[in-house]
């Protein structure tokens, strides 16, 4: 089961955060849990369609802090070991939010 994790806002980037998130990625990638990771610009660029008509809107946006900063692309047996992954990953960056969703395909 694939499942798409992503983090709210920007996480803190010291040293030790650092040290300990690439053991995490290293145990995730080697165990071939992990597909891909990686932070994300925090504003990007909005595409909406209504009634055919699209709009293109560049961030940043004021609510920058509610958009994923970061994700990750794992695959896992079951929901539940999905959301230990994620467990251990807030135990690492502290407090924050996130989003856990299926991919289906």
């Amino acid at each position: 089961m694939r499942f798409l994790l992503t983090t709210m806002g920007q996480p803190r980037a010291d040293e030790a955060l650092q040290m300990e998130m690439g053991k995490f990625i290293q145990e995730l990638t080697e165990a071939g849990a992990l597909i891909a990771t990686g932070g994300m610009e925090l504003g990007g660029t909005l595409i909406k369609s209504v009634g055919g008509e699209i709009t293109v809107m560049d961030g940043p946006f004021a609510e920058a802090k509610e958009m994923a900063g970061g994700f990750a692309l794992i695959d896992v047996g079951s929901r539940e070991e999905a959301l230990e992954l994620s467990r251990r990953f807030f135990a690492i960056i502290g407090d924050g939010e996130g989003r856990m969703q299926l991919i289906y395909g």
